[in-house]
């Protein structure tokens, strides 16, 4: 996903790729700001925008659209599957087997060149769960 821009290091933009390797959260622009913030006490939302533009456009970063009104980002790069609670909206990554034959079967099904696919499970977290069934 490189695309040969050249940046010139960063060291918000260090910070960011830092921060989201620390979590495994798939926060969103407006957590990291407010982590990011009394670190960098002039940082804006534009800046975080665009050095996570940057880290998406080299492959360092994934930008989650889940569905919701705000796009999630993640270090893990690697293809892997994703559980949304739809009480709390915690996003989690599931460990298990990606179906790589997946593509190939949707291939057969459509006339499109299907190159990746990205699944996302929706239920209850076990903290939600759990609160649910103490009511």
């Amino acid at each position: 996903m490189n695309s040969g821009t050249s940046y010139r290091q960063s060291r918000q933009r260090r910070r960011i790729l830092q921060l989201l390797k620390e979590t495994h959260t798939h926060p969103t622009v407006d957590w990291m700001y407010q982590q990011l913030k009394p670190e960098f006490p002039k940082l804006s939302l534009g800046t975080i925008y665009r050095n996570l533009s940057i880290l998406t456009e080299q492959g360092l970063v994934n930008k989650i659209k889940s569905g919701s009104t705000f796009d999630r980002f993640e270090a893990n790069t690697g293809t892997h599957y994703h559980f949304i609670c739809e009480s709390c909206g915690c996003m989690q990554d599931l460990e298990m087997p990606v179906r790589k034959d997946l593509n190939d079967e949707a291939r057969q099904f459509t006339n499109f060149d299907v190159q990746k696919h990205q699944i996302h499970f929706f239920g209850l977290c076990s903290d939600c769960r759990s609160k649910k069934t103490a009511d």
